[in-house]
């Protein structure tokens, strides 16, 4: 329809879609969001694997080059490694600091260093950062210099490899290339106009990732480029290279196994407490789940040993070389966030939020729930508990199958409402004070929530006066009677009609009905009296 002359109708059309997608970019859910904030985080973890991975291989192209005799072939590949380390280093600096920028002038993260939903929707600050102020089209050069230059560095020795721009507009994706409505988007409109600063958050830490992915193939490179390796010595070491050497219970532990000298040339067979460790580029790659600990010290952490065996090749003849590795369980405890965590109301929804924060992203709940109900909310760790009558409620908190451990409160009884009379308007009536007879008529009586229950479970604390009597006294002898079967309806005229001045109101309560979240009416037997004076 470009081009096209549009009637009313089809400006109208186009006039609705247009606010329909502002409005859509106001309502990305909090769950998307969230989606954003944990695929910023698995990608940022990528970044620090793939860091740690490629400083380790520019230290073994050097380590392996020096065991070879510093042939004068393989002497400037080590400088060359050197620089694409350092280039990658340079331009994935760049980023970050855009992403720091970007979580900055939006107020992203909040003073406890958590993220802000609402701050994260914001579609105008990355807008006018990367379109308005220029930081897209710099971000685009400098990514699509950065695969040049790593050419470049390779070819400088010997080496022939081209790398694919980084940044690219909408007609260079397959993706979009035939799609109408996108294909002429270039890289600054498809990526950052319109996006949420939680999308362009994730967005910017898959670019690092494909930096740092094209510095590993580059090095990859170098290193089989130099000449067979071969060890110098019989001395050599294993070792194991952990993501960290402290986790928690149901996650899972992650690192590398290796010789300290290893090439591709090399193919070492590498097990682990008797079990097989598959080999990528002479890297071992362990994973498995840790199981909780008997015992935790008193920092929470347990001990734990790794015992493993590298069979390689030394001097043309196989060799085991034990390895051991140390690291330590951290037990997982159980945070539970509520207004009322201490004691948890009987027959009420009370609504908890029970984190483990030790698993980070890993954390998967599931609840069991004994001596009452429970309700999962829409985000992990929301669960509504109804207890029973009375005792205590206890919940099981597992994550992935295995058991975190248990939560146990004391069931508290709803605590009984305040009666408060009042007049037609609303008012309270001071009982220390004699009424007059006509502001009597509207009398209504009221059962008012304590204020913490009334505050806290506000879903429950729905009160009414639903039985009782209203006397009228002279000289302390009934004269006449009126029922209530709703405080907030009382018939009264005829009652006030035979009153006097020197007279007594006596308001009997014999019942209050209470109507829970789910809209049960629970009835609770009262026996109170409210006496008011007439003049």
């Amino acid at each position: 329809m470009a081009g096209a002359k549009e009637t009313p109708r089809q400006r109208m059309i186009g006039m609705m879609y247009l606010v329909l997608t502002a409005l859509l970019a106001l309502q990305v859910s909090n769950q998307i969001l969230q989606k954003f904030v944990l695929l910023n985080d698995g990608m940022e973890r990528t970044s620090r694997n793939y860091i740690s991975k490629n400083e380790f291989t520019v230290s073994s192209i050097k380590s392996t080059v020096e065991q070879q005799g510093n042939n004068e072939k393989d002497v400037p590949k080590v400088g060359a490694a050197e620089e694409v380390r350092n280039a990658s280093k340079e331009i994935f600096t760049y980023l970050e600091e855009l992403k720091q920028q970007l979580i900055t002038q939006s107020n992203a993260i909040n003073e406890e260093g958590n993220f802000v939903s609402s701050s994260l929707k914001n579609t105008e600050i990355p807008g006018n950062m990367f379109a308005n102020n220029g930081k897209g089209e710099e971000m685009k050069a400098k990514l699509n210099a950065y695969p040049t230059q790593i050419s470049q560095i390779l070819s400088g020795i010997g080496i022939d490899m081209t790398f694919q721009p980084i940044a690219k507009d909408a007609g260079e994706i397959p993706l979009f290339a035939n799609d109408s409505e996108v294909r002429n988007k270039d890289f600054v409109a498809l990526n950052f106009v319109k996006s949420p600063v939680g999308a362009v958050m994730a967005l910017i830490s898959q670019y690092q990732n494909e930096v740092l992915n094209i510095e590993s193939e580059a090095l990859s490179q170098i290193t089989s480029s130099i000449g067979t390796f071969y060890f110098k010595a019989d001395i050599v070491e294993a070792r194991i290279a952990a993501t960290s050497n402290v986790v928690a219970a149901g996650t899972k532990f992650e690192g590398d196994m290796f010789i300290a000298s290893s090439s591709s040339a090399a193919a070492p067979a590498m097990s682990i407490d008797g079990r097989s460790v598959p080999v990528e580029n002479g890297f071992g790659k362990i994973e498995f789940t840790v199981t909780p600990a008997g015992q935790y010290d008193d920092r929470g952490l347990a001990k734990r040993v790794l015992k493993g065996e590298i069979v390689t090749n030394v001097g043309g003849e196989d060799k085991v070389l034990p390895v051991e590795y140390e690291y330590y369980v951290a037990q997982p405890v159980i945070k539970v966030s509520s207004e009322v965590v201490q004691q948890l109301y009987a027959d009420c929804a009370n609504e908890l939020l029970i984190e483990v924060p030790a698993l980070g992203n890993t954390y998967s709940p599931d609840f069991a729930v004994s001596n009452g109900q429970s309700i999962k909310g829409n985000r992990p760790g929301q669960l509504t508990v109804v207890p029973g009558a009375s005792g205590k409620v206890t919940i099981g908190v597992s994550s992935g199958g295995n058991k975190i451990g248990d939560v146990t409160y004391d069931i508290k009884p709803v605590p009984e409402p305040t009666l408060v009379p009042t007049l037609s308007n609303g008012s309270e009536i001071d009982q220390a004070q004699a009424q007059a007879i006509g502001s009597l008529t509207g009398l209504k009586v009221l059962a008012k929530p304590e204020a913490t229950f009334g505050r806290t479970m506000a879903k429950d604390a729905n009160f009414d006066v639903t039985g009782g009597e209203v006397r009228l006294l002279r000289n302390d002898v009934p004269r006449q009677t009126v029922p209530i079967s709703n405080g907030n309806s009382i018939a009264m005229r005829s009652l006030m009609e035979s009153a006097r001045a020197g007279d007594d109101i006596v308001i009997v309560v014999t019942q209050v009905t209470r109507t829970n979240f789910r809209g049960n009416k629970i009835p609770s037997t009262l026996n109170r009296v409210i006496r008011i004076g007439v003049k």
